[in-house]
C-alpha cells in the first residue's frame, strides 16, 4: 500500500481518534450525580422526549446509534463516554431517537438541569470540545454519502464499520450497515460487496465484516 492509499484508508478513523475523551469524562463527572440510570437491553430505543420533559442522555458504557425518525437513517454511532441531547436542543425532539447496540450503561437527566450544571460548573470548554467533535462526525458522514459514487460510499462505510466496536461489527451485516447510512439500494450494495469479496479485498462471514485488505480507490 502506498502512502496515498494508506492515508485514505485511515481517513475514517482520524476523526474518531480525535474524540475529546478527557473533556467528555469531565462533563460526565459533573452531570452524573443529577442523572437517573436506565436499564437497557440490546437494540433498545430511547426517545428524547417523555412526559413533556426534554432529556439528555449520558453514555457510560457500550455504544449507541443516533437515528432520524422520518426514515430510520443512522446519522452517527458513538461509544462511551459520550453525551447525547445537548447538541440538538433547538431541534424537534421527535426528529431523532437513540438505539443501543448492546447492554449499554445509560442514564438520563432533564436538559434544563444539564444546562444549569454546565453554567454552575463553568463547563463551557468541555461542552464546546464535545460539540466540535459531534458536528465534525455528522458533517463528515453527510458529505461522504451525498457527493460520492456508490462505490465510494460503500468503501467509506466499510472503513467506518471496521472501526466500530466489536459489539457492532458482530451484530450487524455489512449490507444493513451501509443501507441504514445511505440512500443506496440493497441490490447495488450487494453487487459491489460481492465483487470486493471475490477480489479478496474484504473478508466476511455470514454477511459480517471480518477484515479489510487495501480496498482500491477506484471501482
Amino acid at each position: 500500500m502506498n502512502e496515498g492509499q494508506k492515508k485514505l484508508s485511515l481517513e475514517n478513523t482520524n476523526i474518531r481518534n480525535k474524540k475529546p475523551t478527557t473533556e467528555i469524562e469531565k462533563f460526565l463527572y459533573h452531570l452524573t450525580p443529577f442523572s437517573n440510570k436506565i436499564e437497557t437491553k440490546n437494540r433498545q430505543t430511547i426517545n428524547y422526549m417523555d412526559d413533556e420533559k426534554r432529556k439528555c442522555f449520558l453514555l457510560h458504557k457500550g455504544s449507541v446509534s443516533l437515528y432520524r425518525s422520518v426514515d430510520g437513517m443512522v446519522l452517527n454511532t458513538e461509544s462511551a463516554p459520550f453525551i447525547f441531547g445537548v447538541s440538538t436542543q433547538l431541534m424537534d425532539p421527535e426528529y431523532l431517537f437513540i438505539r443501543t447496540h448492546d447492554v449499554s450503561e445509560v442514564s438520563w437527566m432533564s436538559l434544563e438541569v444539564a444546562n444549569q450544571v454546565i453554567a454552575d460548573n463553568n463547563l463551557w470548554r468541555s461542552l464546546s470540545q464535545m460539540l466540535i467533535y459531534t458536528v465534525t462526525r455528522v458533517y463528515d458522514h453527510c458529505t461522504k454519502i451525498s457527493s460520492l459514487s456508490s462505490y465510494d460510499i460503500i468503501r467509506y462505510q466499510l472503513y467506518e464499520l471496521m472501526s466500530e466496536p466489536d459489539a457492532i461489527r458482530q451484530s450487524v451485516t455489512i449490507a444493513n450497515y451501509v443501507q441504514s447510512r445511505s440512500f443506496l439500494s440493497r441490490s447495488s450494495i450487494m453487487k459491489i460487496l460481492a465483487q470486493l469479496k471475490t477480489g479478496g479485498y474484504i473478508t466476511t462471514d455470514r454477511g459480517l465484516l471480518l477484515a479489510i485488505h487495501n480496498i482500491p480507490l477506484k471501482y
